[in-house]
């Protein structure tokens, strides 16, 4: 996985306040049908992992794994991060590429 080119994407969509971070948040705006990709951390509860899932297929939202909670924090500028929600077309469409 090309870690610092997704992490520094994901670093200006956070700069650009683009997307939002929490489990709670997340399922929030996919409900919304505003997350227009969730990122979801490979370290994340197995609960976590399936509400997420679930919701992502339900809703048609494109779900990515990344290695671990601090990678995805660490992108963000933050303390350890589950699950990231990206809300805006073109930065996701760009990660999806990149962590393909």
């Amino acid at each position: 996985m090309k870690h610092n080119q997704w992490m520094s994407l994901l670093g200006l969509a956070n700069r650009a306040r683009k997307i939002i971070s929490g489990e709670e948040l997340a399922l929030k705006e996919i409900r919304n049908n505003k997350a227009k990709l969730i990122l979801l951390a490979a370290d994340a509860s197995t609960n976590t992992t399936k509400k997420i899932t679930d919701k992502c297929n339900s809703y048609h939202v494109p779900l990515k794994m990344v290695e671990d909670r601090y990678l995805l924090g660490q992108a963000i500028g933050k303390e350890a991060r589950v699950v990231v929600a990206v809300m805006d077309d073109g930065f996701a469409k760009k990660l999806v590429t990149l962590l393909d």
